[in-house]
C-alpha cells in the first residue's frame, strides 16, 4: 500500500486493514465448499453388450433390441428421466437425473441391486456386476452374491474375483466395468483397477499417465491419453490390441476382443485381437459424422460396434446372415440423445 509510506501515522491502520483482510480471508477458505470433481468423459447414450443393445433419447426413455430376451434385459419401457445407460452382457443399467439408478435383466449374481444408490453420476455394466460413481469421486459397486449356480451353469466361484472390491477408491471422475474386473480413473490421470487379472489386465496399467478416459473390455482394458493417443494392456496368451499408431482419439471403447476409437473428424477405427482370425469386428470405414461408440460382442456372433451419428440416428456393424440380426437392429432408431457432460446439480 503506497500511501502507508507517506506518513508514519497510517502505519497502525494500514496494519490493522491487513489483518482484517487476512482475518477476513481465513473464514472464507474456511467456510467454503471443497471444488467438485471434474469428471470424465460423457454419460452413455447408446452402448452395446454381450447380447443386447440400448440407446437413450432424447425425451430421457431408453429403447433396446437384443437376443435371448428371456432375461428382462431389453424391458425398458417403463424407464423415465434417464441420463445414462449402460448393457453388460444380460442386463442394462440406467442413471436417472436424481442420482439414482435402475436396472433389469438377469440379477442372479446380485447385479441389479441397484434401488439403494444415490449421488450417482455415471454406472457401468460388466458381465455379473454392476458399477456406479458417486459425487464424491467414491465408487459403488453390486453383484456375486449368490452361492449356487447361474442359468449358465458357471459357479459363483468361477466368476467372482474381487471385482466388486472398490470400497477404498477414492477421487475416481470415470469407472468401467469388464468381464469380470472394474477400471477407474482418478483425477490426476492415473488408473486402478480391481478384479480378474490373468491376462495382465490390472497390473499392466501402473504406468499409465495423462489419462482422460478408460474402457473395461472382456479381457483388457484400454486407455485414452490426453493428447489423443490411446494405450492398451496386453491379453496374456491370446494376441494382442494394437492401437499404437492412432491419433486424434476423442473416445475409446473395448469390446469383447476388438476396441473402437471416435477421431475427432467424427470417423472410426476398429482394432481386433490378433489371435481372432476368424471374426471380424465389422467395416467401419465408411462411417462418417458419428458421436458416440460402443464395442460389444459374443463369440458365437462376431465383433458388434455401434455408432451414433450427430443427427440421433444409429449405425451398426453387420453380423453374419445365419445369425437372428434383431441383436444390433437398429436402423430404426430416431432421435437418440447426443452425449454431453452430465453433471447433477
Amino acid at each position: 500500500m503506497k500511501f502507508c509510506k507517506k506518513s508514519k501515522s497510517w502505519i497502525p491502520i494500514c496494519a490493522l486493514l491487513v489483518l482484517a483482510l487476512s482475518v477476513g480471508a481465513f473464514f472464507l477458505m474456511r467456510d467454503a465448499e471443497p471444488a467438485p470433481l471434474r469428471f470424465a468423459g460423457e454419460a452413455k447414450t447408446v452402448s452395446t453388450g454381450s447380447s443386447h443393445t440400448v440407446g437413450l433419447r432424447s425425451d430421457g426413455t431408453a429403447v433396446a433390441v437384443g437376443w435371448w430376451q428371456d432375461t428382462g434385459q431389453c424391458d425398458l419401457a417403463d424407464w423415465r428421466d434417464i441420463v445414462g445407460v449402460s448393457a453388460g452382457s444380460w442386463h442394462t443399467v440406467g442413471l436417472r437425473s436424481d442420482g439414482t439408478a435402475v436396472a433389469a435383466g438377469d440379477n442372479e449374481f446380485g447385479q441389479l441391486n441397484t434401488t439403494d444408490w444415490h449421488d450417482i453420476v455415471a454406472v457401468s455394466a460388466g458381465s455379473w456386476h454392476t458399477v456406479g460413481l458417486r459425487l464424491d469421486g467414491t465408487v459403488v459397486a453390486t453383484g456375486i452374491t449368490s452361492t449356487v449356480s447361474n442359468i449358465w451353469d458357471v459357479d459363483i466361484w468361477d466368476i467372482d474375483y474381487g471385482q466388486t472390491n472398490v470400497n477404498g477408491w477414492r477421487d475416481i471422475i470415470a469407472v468401467s466395468a469388464g468381464m469380470a474386473h472394474t477400471v477407474g480413473l482418478r483425477s490426476d490421470g492415473t488408473v486402478i483397477a480391481v478384479g480378474r487379472n490373468d491376462s495382465g489386465q490390472i497390473y499392466d496399467i501402473a504406468d499409465w499417465r495423462d489419462i482422460v478416459a478408460v474402457s473395461a473390455g472382456w479381457e483388457h482394458i484400454v486407455g485414452l491419453r490426453s493428447d489423443g493417443t490411446v494405450v492398451s494392456t496386453v491379453i496374456t496368451g491370446y494376441g494382442q490390441i494394437d492401437v499404437s499408431d492412432w491419433r486424434d482419439i476423442v473416445a475409446v471403447s473395448a469390446g469383447r476382443a476388438h476396441t473402437v476409437g471416435l477421431r475427432s473428424d467424427g470417423t472410426v477405427v476398429s482394432v481386433k485381437r490378433t489371435d481372432w482370425h476368424d471374426h471380424d469386428q465389422g467395416d467401419v470405414s465408411d462411417w462418417r459424422d458419428i458421436v458416440a461408440v460402443s464395442a460389444g460382442g459374443n463369440h458365437t456372433v462376431g465383433l458388434i460396434t455401434v455408432g451414433l451419428r450427430s443427427d440421433g440416428t444409429v449405425v451398426s456393424t453387420e453380423i453374419p446372415d445365419w445369425y437372428d440380426h434383431s441383436y444390433s437392429d437398429v436402423s430404426g432408431w430416431r432421435d437418440i440423445k447426443i452425449p454431453g457432460a452430465y453433471m447433477r446439480q
